[in-house]
């Protein structure tokens, strides 16, 4: 701050700050914005009761900061991205994380070249008719060159296929989606993953629990699973990370053969929008 000492006050009057306010009763009941000499607005606003920061011309990743002593953000309020991030990491302050999982899907009724929706929360449970949760082929000319279906219609597997909804009540945004699959067998197949978000009709009619105009929220390139011999792992690209209130979040699991059953388990970071 530079000294005023022995200074004119026509040479120093713009640096300095206070409330935009003609009267002179300083800070109040009503919320101000804080000025420079000049008449310039700060992001800054007072009352005796609200502290308020908006940015006056750009939203920033910092529009808010706390450091600490070396220097290093432990907050960050980005009004680029309507984010509120904390500690360390900077991670997003209301991270949330989800979960899918199947144990042994079997490969005795599962069908080469097709996605499957894999179970959400009730993880390990055991798949009496796979062909339940298909969501369509995972090839035209080559394995995963065809992602899953963009709709469903339930015709009698409303009970089945509810298990491996994820409805999303709130606006949220997709950070990372990491999946793991192990065989069962010495012999591996081509393997693939993709998170697909979903319209849902909520109606209660006959097409209640429908799914339509799907999109690939996450995917991967194929993965080759060599067998039970190690358990392999993959962090997919996110491709449409925002998924709106009410829509519903399916994982999706393909392999190019059925040489092998596999155990697959998939975690969802996200934060609420």
């Amino acid at each position: 701050m530079p000294s005023f000492l022995n200074k004119p006050y026509a040479t120093y009057f713009k640096n300095l700050l206070g409330m935009n306010q003609t009267s002179n009763t300083g800070v109040d009941a009503t919320t101000r914005n804080v000025q420079d000499g000049a008449g310039n607005n700060t992001a800054v606003s007072l009352s005796d009761d609200v502290l308020s920061i908006q940015p006056v011309n750009d939203n920033t990743a910092g529009t808010m900061l706390v450091k600490n002593k070396g220097g290093s953000n432990i907050l960050a309020v980005d009004t680029s991205n309507s984010k509120v991030k904390v500690g360390a990491s900077q991670t997003a302050a209301n991270t949330l994380y989800a979960y899918f999982g199947q144990s042994n899907l079997t490969h005795s009724a599962e069908v080469a070249d097709q996605h499957y929706a894999i179970p959400f929360l009730n993880a390990y449970q055991v798949v009496s008719d796979i062909a339940i949760f298909a969501m369509g082929t995972s090839t035209t000319s080559s394995f995963n060159d065809t992602n899953p279906a963009t709709s469903l219609t339930i015709a009698t597997t409303g009970s089945e296929i509810m298990n491996t909804y994820w409805y999303v009540p709130d606006n949220i945004t997709v950070d990372a989606v990491h999946w793991f699959a192990g065989a069962d067998a010495a012999t591996g197949d081509d393997t693939a993953a993709h998170l697909m978000a979903y319209d849902l009709d909520k109606g209660n009619g006959s097409t209640s629990g429908d799914l339509s105009s799907g999109v690939v929220v996450a995917d991967g390139s194929t993965v080759t699973n060599a067998g039970y011999e190690q358990i392999h792992y993959q962090s997919l690209t996110m491709q449409n990370a925002d998924v709106d209130a009410g829509q519903v979040i399916l994982f999706a699991f393909a392999s190019d053969t059925v040489n092998s059953d596999y155990t697959v388990s998939a975690i969802i970071k996200y934060h609420i929008r």
